[in-house]
């Protein structure tokens, strides 16, 4: 059965996300979304959900295609008792659909490559769809409720299949999930470094038994965090470190020495590991 989803998803998926013949298009459309959302900005720690600790996109395409899937289904019953219910449903959505929009747009100001085109073609695909249900909904004003329905059976549809690339996105790729989880390091001490090699203030890499380490020497401690950044991957020993925080030198998220999140679009902390020196060595665990 693993083998068969998979040649599915590749089968779907693979020939959108090598189709860089799309590049020059999206490319200035990303490059604008980043300019109207600059990573250090307000707006942009709210879309990506650092105050909740989770992403928010997810959670509000939830109410957009629960909203028009639930009037889709009044529609099949088919009961004239249902029609304003429905009516009702597909305009939850479509005011629910620009705030889903905008933090799609947020999110995917970050991708690259094929995770990028992917989740372009997820964006026009949504657009389709919400266009097509203000289709209905205006036509079922209008007293033209066959054409509606029509309308928005096509807008289901295009919204599931759309709905697949975002998952796609989240679970082949990796897009929105905490970079960290499925980190392992030691449970046991693990000596990386001559502690003299720290110098004050200067984020250093170490892989402890294949589990990359950042150490940092911060006044008189020393601290240790998982490198991966939580967000999206990079490396935060390659990123800067201010007296205060730890900037991920990709898209500025920043952590305490602690491992704190202080700032997103990050939406997780960053694991820490302890420290102890022994015979000179900077040695680590995985944190209890």
């Amino acid at each position: 059965m693993r083998a068969s989803r998979s040649r599915v998803a590749e089968s779907l998926a693979g020939p959108i996300e090598r189709a860089g013949s799309v590049d020059p298009v999206l490319g200035p459309v990303q490059a604008a979304v980043r300019r109207a959302l600059p990573e250090d900005s307000v707006a942009k720690e709210i879309l990506s959900g650092s105050w909740i600790g989770h992403p928010v996109h997810p959670l509000l395409t939830d109410v957009v295609v629960g909203s028009w899937l639930s009037a889709w289904t009044l529609d099949l019953i088919g009961s004239d008792g249902h029609e304003r219910a429905a009516d009702g449903l597909i305009a939850v959505g479509l005011v629910a659909a620009a705030p889903t929009a905008l933090t799609g747009l947020s999110d995917w100001a970050e991708l690259r490559a094929g995770a990028r085109r992917v989740g372009g073609l997820h964006a026009l695909g949504n657009i389709g769809a919400t266009a097509l249900h203000l289709s209905s909904w205006l036509l079922r004003r209008h007293g033209r409720r066959s054409a509606g329905r029509a309308a928005s059976t096509l807008g289901i549809a295009l919204a599931g299949g759309s709905a697949w690339l975002g998952g796609h996105l989240s679970f082949a790729q990796g897009v929105g999930v905490d970079q960290t989880v499925f980190e392992d390091p030691p449970t046991s001490w693990t000596p990386l470094i001559d502690a003299r090699k720290l110098k004050q203030g200067r984020p250093v890499r170490r892989s402890a038994r294949g589990t990359a380490v950042l150490l940092l020497r911060h006044e008189r401690e020393i601290h240790a965090l998982i490198d991966r950044c939580s967000h999206r991957g990079c490396s935060l020993s390659e990123g800067t470190f201010d007296g205060t925080a730890i900037t991920c030198p990709c898209h500025g998220s920043q952590f305490g020495v602690d491992g704190r999140l202080l700032r997103g679009p990050a939406t997780n902390p960053q694991p820490r590991l302890e420290t102890r020196v022994r015979g000179g060595r900077v040695e680590v665990r995985a944190a209890p």
